[in-house]
Order: C-alpha cells, then structure tokens, then sequence
C-alpha cells in the first residue's frame, strides 16, 4: 500500500486506515484480529478508534493485539478523546481535565506509553480553546502523543484552532464522499491552507455507495438495524441515488465492485491523506483494500465529480 505524509509533517502512514468503531460490538476480538492481520499485510499502518467506541471496548481490543500480534512499531495507533463516557467531571469534553483523564485512559486501554495521532472528536463550545489547545500542548510536550488532530470540525473551528499553532497538529478528520462534499466548501481549503492532512471518515457514504441499497434493504445490512438505520437513511435520498447509479455504471466499466470506484474516488481528492475504511468482517474490508490497485481514468473521476457537485454560494465561490 502507498504511503502518504500526514500534513506538512514528516510522519508517513498507508493512504487508506482502518477503523474499528464496530470493535467490541459488531466485531468481536477474534475478527478484529484477522480485520489487523489482512490490513498489515496489505500494508496498512494507519489504524483509527476512539475511547467511545464500544464504552472503550475497542480499544481494549486493538490494544490485546498489538505487540503479540502486529509489532507495535508498525502501527500508527490513532484514536480520539471529547465524547461523553461518564457523568462524571472529567467524563467527557474539551476541559483539560477532561481531555487528559481521557487520554489516561485511552494509553491504559491501548496498553502502550504513547499515542501516534490523538485527535479531538468534536469541538467544545463549553470551553474556551486556548484551554483545549493547552492540552494538546501538554500530551506532545510530555512525550505521550506525537502528533494530533481534530474530527468534525467546522472550517472556521479548523481554521481557529490550526492559527494557535498547537503541538503536533496535522490531520482533520471528517466525513467525505461522493454523497457527502460539503467538506470541500470551506474545511478542506481549510486544512490545506494551515498543512493538515484530510483524513475522510464515511468514505462509502455509510455503506450506500457500495450499491448494497440500490433495490431495497438487505436483512443483514445496518440498514436494517434499529440502531443504524437512522444513520444510513440520512444518505438514502433521490440525489444520493442518481451519484450511485454514476458508481455502479463506472465499476461495471472497469470491472471493480462499486465499493472500489467510490473508495479510489475520495482517497485521491485534493488534501486527503488516507479514508478511513471500516468493516465487520475480513471479507468487507478484503472488498476496500482492492481499491490500492486502481486509479481511476481522468474521465470517471471527472464524471463522478459532475454528477455528486456540490453548490457554492457567496463567499466561498467568491464574487464573480
């Protein structure tokens, strides 16, 4: 698998990451081994998760493999810190505390002495930045984080945070795809203007551009779960549909699955470093790791870009 810089940093990881938001839930430790496995030997090193994921379950289980399983020095552990996981004080937000019991945390569930790329999950209106930031601060100042980041992120909360220069702070993660470009009116300018990497979460449009929904709702799909049909269905509507049908009629051209056109497709847009790939099962992420092997032709990316456009109003398109 290529490898990409992380930003205007010298860190290098795969241009495509796993994720385990499903680990400890969906998928249990044994898959999450063959998931890390496969994804290693593709050549893989950049591997997401976050403290909320599972109540903390994934980690624990990326956490079990490394080391025994996959050597620790060829896995970029990732994983993020913001969203609630107790009632109590420091259960959660962009307070220093909160953040740095979190962190606590997260490196005593990972089982290691320091996190490669630490990232914010959300922003705080709560709490002040520069109070946020100092945390940031701390954690690569202390030698416990080497670099950090943010996810979800407005462009101007991107923008606000990047011009006080915190430590280490390289990536922003936000959900890019086909069906999903709004990234591209003001944060992805954003984060290429101050030197981060776009680390896309959603790639796949939350599993409808694989084409899985195209004549309905298959019974073991999350579309039919009661606890990510919401989450699906936000990307289920007539546009979303038209830009999969663009999809499955490129893939039948190059003879690919959907799921590869749409993952090539976001993986080499402009400032994007690595989409963040997840999957339940070995063979789901076997289908997204085919995508190393194709570029697609100027013509297809051009037509995809045509057909999933997203408008840009005043000022972003600017005054002409």
């Amino acid at each position: 698998m290529q490898k990409r810089q992380l930003g205007r940093s010298g860190l290098r990881v795969s241009r495509m990451a796993l994720g385990t938001m499903s680990g400890g839930a969906e998928t249990d430790a044994d898959e999450a081994a063959s998931q890390l496995v496969a994804f290693v030997e593709a050549g893989g090193t950049l591997v997401d998760t976050a403290d909320i994921y599972s109540g903390g379950e994934s980690e624990r289980i990326l956490g079990g493999l490394l080391g025994d399983l996959v050597p620790r020095d060829e896995i970029v552990v990732a994983t993020k810190a913001v969203a609630r996981r107790t009632d109590g004080p420091f259960g959660g937000g962009a307070s220093r505390g909160a953040l740095l019991s979190a962190l606590e945390g997260s490196l005593r569930r990972l089982g290691v002495d320091h996190l490669d790329l630490w990232q914010l999950h959300a922003w705080d209106d709560s709490v002040p930045l520069e109070e946020t930031l100092s945390a940031l601060d701390y954690a690569v100042t202390s030698g416990k984080v080497r670099y950090t980041g943010v996810c979800n992120y407005s462009g101007w909360q991107l923008a606000s945070a990047a011009a006080a220069r915190p430590a280490g702070l390289v990536a922003s993660q936000a959900e890019y795809s086909l069906v999903e470009r709004g990234v591209e009116r003001e944060l992805v300018p954003a984060a290429r203007y101050h030197g981060l990497g776009v680390l896309p979460w959603a790639p796949l449009g939350r599993g409808v551009l694989t084409g899985k929904y195209r004549h309905g709702t298959p019974a073991d799909s999350r579309g039919a779960s009661a606890e990510y049909a919401g989450y699906v269905e936000q990307h289920r509507t007539e546009r979303a549909a038209r830009i999969v049908e663009a999809v499955a009629t490129a893939a039948d051209g190059l003879g690919v699955s959907p799921l590869v056109v749409a993952l090539a497709w976001v993986r080499d847009r402009p400032g994007v470093v690595a989409p963040v790939v997840g999957a339940r099962d070995t063979g789901q992420l076997t289908g997204s790791l085919a995508a190393e092997e194709i570029a697609l032709p100027v013509a297809i990316s051009s037509a995809l870009d045509d057909v999933s456009a997203v408008e840009f109003g005043y000022p972003e398109r600017g005054t002409k």
